[in-house]
C-alpha cells in the first residue's frame, strides 16, 4: 500500500470553511446559537439556493431528484469513473444547532476543492470522480418518517408515498418541494462509496481528549406512531371515574417504557419525543394523543423483545386509562455495520496526522445508514461541546470543524490516486 505521505497533499482552507458555515447559517440561524431550518421551509429553500449559487461559481454541475435530493457533482476523472459522494443535510430541528447535518455538507465541499487544487497541482489524474449531496428532510422534524430523502434515493421508501407525506399542517412534500423549486427530475445513479462527516452528538470524543472518530456500527430502531382514543369531556363537572382520558393513558406509557429501559443498561434507548393532544383545551378531557415512540438498540434481539413489551404496555395504559387506541404508523430500521473498508481508510488518513479513530455506534440515524444499503458508507465525527446535539448551544469548534474535514480530504485524496482499490477488505476484516 502506498505510504500515505506520497501522496498530493490537500490542504483545506479552514478559513474558507468557516466562511461557509457562517454563510449558511444566516439561513434559519438565530442570535443565541440556534438553528430552525425544517426541511423544504422558506430558510431551507433559501440554503439549497446558496449551495446552488456555491457549485455554479466552482464547476459542479447541480441535478436535484424528484425527491428534492440537492447533488454537486464534480467530473475529475471522466465518464464511467467510479463516483464517491459526500456530504450529510441542511434542514434541522427546531430551535436546534447550527452544526448538525449542516457541517458535513459545507465540509464536502471543502474537502472536494482541496483535492481537485491539490491533484491540479501535483499534475494527478485522478482516479474518480465526487459529487456532493444534500439530503432531503433527514430530520424528520417536518415531515415523518425521517431520512425520507435518502430512503427514497435507494429504494428503501416509494417516491409516491414520500411525496404525499404531510406536516402538521396538511402540506405535502411534492407541495412543498413545488413552492421552493426543488420539485427535480433528474436521475442519479447509486455512488460507489459514500462518506459523512458528523458531530459525534455523543460525550466521548470530548471525555477521552479525541479529535476524531468512525462510526463502525449504527443502532436498529423502531418507531411507532400511537393513538390512544378517549371521550372528550368537561374537566369541572364530568366524574373521574366517568373520565376516558386518552392523555392519562400516554403518561402510564411513557412512564412505562422509561422504567423498560432499565432491564437493558445501555443497550436500549426509549422516547416520546412529540405529543399530539386533542382537543388541547385546558377544560376539556382530552379525547386523543398521538406519541411519537421511538425505541432504538444495536441488538436485534432487544429491539425485538423491546417492541413485544412496547404493544404489551400499551394495552396494559389502555385498561388503566379504559380508553381505546391505533397503531398509525411503524417505521423500522435494522441495525447493521459500517463498511469496514472506509473505516480502515478514516484510521489510514487520520493516522497521517498522528491522531487515532475512534471507533464508536452511531445510535441516532443519518443519510449513511440509508447509503449503506446500497454501496460502502460511513459516518466520520468530530467531538461537539458536552455531546450536546439538538439544542441551540450544540457546538463544534472551528479547529475540530477543520481537521474533520481535513482527513476527509485525506481520506479523498487516497480515493482519488488509488481507486477504490484503497477500500478492498483484507484478512483483518474478515
Amino acid at each position: 500500500m502506498p505510504d500515505t505521505m506520497a501522496l498530493p497533499a490537500a490542504r483545506i482552507d479552514p478559513a474558507r470553511l468557516q466562511a461557509m458555515m457562517e454563510a449558511v447559517c444566516a439561513f434559519g440561524g438565530g442570535p443565541d446559537g440556534s438553528m430552525t431550518r425544517l426541511a423544504l421551509s422558506d430558510e431551507d429553500g433559501r440554503a439549497r439556493d446558496w449551495l446552488a449559487a456555491w457549485f455554479r461559481s466552482h464547476g459542479f454541475a447541480q441535478k436535484v431528484d424528484a425527491i428534492g435530493n440537492q447533488f454537486g457533482h464534480l467530473e475529475l476523472a471522466g465518464p464511467g469513473a467510479p463516483t464517491v459522494m459526500v456530504g450529510s443535510h441542511l434542514d434541522s430541528q427546531p430551535n436546534g444547532g447550527r452544526f448538525d447535518g449542516a457541517l458535513g455538507v459545507i465540509a464536502a465541499c471543502e474537502a472536494i476543492l482541496s483535492v481537485r487544487e491539490s491533484l491540479a497541482e501535483a499534475g494527478t489524474k485522478p482516479a474518480c470522480n465526487f459529487a456532493v449531496a444534500n439530503w432531503t428532510n433527514e430530520e424528520g422534524a417536518r415531515f415523518q418518517p425521517s431520512l425520507l430523502g435518502s430512503s427514497v434515493f435507494t429504494g428503501a421508501a416509494d417516491p409516491d408515498w414520500a411525496l404525499a407525506r404531510r406536516d402538521g399542517d396538511g402540506i405535502a412534500v411534492g407541495e412543498a418541494l413545488a413552492r421552493i423549486g426543488y420539485a427535480g427530475t433528474d436521475r442519479v445513479p447509486v455512488p460507489d462509496a459514500f462518506i459523512e462527516l458528523h458531530i459525534e452528538g455523543g460525550p466521548i470524543l470530548e471525555r477521552e481528549g479525541l479529535r476524531f472518530g468512525a462510526f463502525t456500527r449504527f443502532w436498529g430502531a423502531t418507531k411507532y406512531r400511537l393513538a390512544f382514543l378517549g371521550r372528550q369531556a368537561h374537566t369541572g363537572p364530568t366524574p373521574m371515574a366517568e373520565r376516558r382520558d386518552a392523555l392519562l393513558a400516554a403518561a402510564y406509557l411513557i412512564a412505562d417504557l422509561k422504567a423498560m429501559t432499565a432491564d437493558y443498561g445501555l443497550d436500549l434507548h426509549s422516547s416520546v419525543g412529540r405529543l399530539e393532544v386533542r382537543p388541547n383545551s385546558p377544560n376539556t378531557v382530552p379525547s386523543e394523543a398521538v406519541l411519537f415512540i421511538e425505541l432504538r438498540s444495536g441488538s436485534p434481539a432487544i429491539l425485538e423483545e423491546a417492541e413485544l413489551r412496547l404493544k404489551a404496555a400499551i394495552d396494559l395504559a389502555c385498561a388503566r386509562a379504559e380508553v381505546g387506541h391505533e397503531v398509525r404508523a411503524i417505521d423500522r430500521r435494522a441495525a447493521g455495520p459500517m463498511a469496514p473498508g472506509l473505516v480502515r481508510l478514516a484510521e489510514r488518513a487520520s493516522a497521517r496526522h498522528g491522531t487515532e479513530a475512534r471507533h464508536l455506534d452511531t445510535i441516532g440515524g443519518h443519510d449513511a445508514v440509508s447509503l449503506s444499503a446500497v454501496c460502502p458508507s460511513v459516518v466520520l465525527a468530530v467531538p461537539c461541546r458536552g455531546g450536546v446535539m439538538h439544542h441551540p448551544t450544540e457546538f463544534a469548534s472551528p479547529e475540530d470543524q477543520a481537521f474533520g474535514t481535513q482527513v476527509l480530504a485525506d481520506m479523498l485524496t487516497i480515493l482519488a490516486t488509488e481507486g477504490l482499490a484503497a477500500l478492498e477488505t483484507g484478512e483483518q476484516d474478515r
